[in-house]
């Protein structure tokens, strides 16, 4: 193997893309994976998780690698692509190792483990070297200071009994994407996945909830204690949340709705009275709804708020008062498309598109579906029998009652 350097420090290699041996980019490195050896024994790395497309990630044994360059790592042979899963004795260095606090032996000083280094023996197999570590600081905000000590000169590197900082890990998630962050939270072992989700702001948790399998968010939500577990519930699209309480036990559930804002639970007990695979159950009590004389400058402004997902925002709707859901009577609905072609003065009730009917609540999967792909839909509006807007479904929620109620555990396992 060639590399430009005798040592290797492993959170450098975070994002890394790995190449096969004709230059095909294969994926991205993801974490390093290392195990612990008898005493005495410096630790041993075992390989990377590589993230491929579209959202798996896999293991690529350091027997596998024949390069390590600066911003390329090179694998030979074929790549298996089955999905990894860590196994009790190994620990993943991002995720587990860095930020963790152990006690240098010399001095009996608690120092936090900022880096970690690899170096390849003569057998070409690859251990754990040298760690970059952080003393504490001197009080005032001050930074201690930072060194490098070799691994043996510190106790508790695999060591799991004390509450784990996440500083790193949230650094390293920042701009991952909630599917690819509830992938991630489903590798880490409880005690660490539990730490960073406590780490996590609301908002992108809430975020990560609606990406997570059944199972994993019922057990999560167990973990977050009432007052959050809410705040979450609050922060998430009205028919993700509806649907997360459909999993919970009843009491559990209706001890969730009782602590939420009154007009935030009164929106999922709504939803909660619709059988899943309808209109009603798939639909967001929240799309993009305006009077009768709002602007195309208004509508336009109204979705470029951050938080609407992509569906939401390539229409509005038009009622009568009230405009919160369930509204006065449904008016119509503009495309975005559409208005981005009008003058920002132009009243969007002007440029309706009267050609698309609404759907009723009880209508069933299919049917929906149907409507979809007959007008190459990707939002529907819902009306309740007096034509008042209810909520609107959108084709992301379509196409996830669509597939395999486990289709997020097992994408692409099987192949072919």
């Amino acid at each position: 193997m060639s590399t430009t350097q005798t040592r290797i420090y492993l959170a450098r290699l975070a994002g890394t893309a790995v190449f096969d041996s004709v230059g095909d980019q294969v994926g991205k490195i993801r974490d390093v994976v290392v195990t612990s050896r008898l005493t005495g024994k410096a630790p041993s790395v075992l390989g990377f998780v590589v993230e491929v497309a579209p959202r798996r990630r896999i293991f690529v044994p350091m027997a596998r690698i024949t390069s390590i360059e600066p911003g390329s790592v090179v694998t030979s042979g074929v790549v298996n692509l089955r999905r990894f899963e860590g196994r009790a004795e190994e620990t993943l260095v991002i995720a587990q190792l860095l930020d963790r606090r152990v006690t240098l032996i010399e001095s009996s000083e608690l120092v936090t483990v900022q880096d970690i280094g690899m170096t390849q023996e003569r057998t070409q197999e690859w251990t754990v070297s040298r760690l970059f570590i952080r003393k504490a600081g001197s009080g005032f905000g001050r930074r201690g200071e930072t060194v490098a000590v070799e691994w043996s000169a510190v106790t508790g590197l695999f060591s799991e009994s004390e509450q784990q900082p996440v500083d790193y890990l949230l650094a390293s998630i920042e701009t991952m994407r909630p599917a690819d962050l509830a992938n991630l939270l489903q590798e880490l072992p409880q005690k660490r996945r539990l730490e960073l989700i406590q780490g996590l702001d609301v908002e992108k948790l809430a975020d990560v909830f609606e990406e997570l399998p059944e199972d994993d968010r019922v057990e999560i939500m167990s973990e977050l204690g009432l007052e959050r577990a809410t705040d979450v519930l609050e922060e998430m699209d009205p028919d993700d949340a509806a649907d997360l309480l459909s999993e919970l036990p009843p009491e559990q559930a209706e001890e969730y709705l009782e602590a939420m804002e009154p007009d935030e639970a009164e929106d999922l007990r709504r939803l909660l009275t619709y059988d899943d695979f309808s209109a009603g159950g798939m639909m967001t009590t929240e799309p993009v709804v305006l009077s009768t004389d709002a602007t195309v400058a208004e509508a336009l402004a109204r979705v470029r708020q951050a938080q609407l997902s992509p569906a939401l925002a390539s229409q509005v709707y038009v009622t009568r008062a009230p405009l919160e859901t369930p509204t006065g009577k449904y008016v119509g609905v503009a495309h975005v498309q559409r208005l981005l072609r009008e003058p920002p003065s132009s009243l969007v009730s002007g440029v309706l598109d009267t050609s698309l009917t609404p759907i009723g609540p009880a209508a069933p999967l299919g049917q929906v579906a149907r409507y979809f792909a007959t007008y190459n839909l990707v939002a529907l509006p819902v009306v309740d029998e007096n034509d008042h807007l209810i909520g609107a479904v959108t084709i992301d929620d379509v196409i996830d009652h669509m597939l395999p109620a486990d289709w997020r555990e097992n994408e692409l396992d099987e192949e072919g």
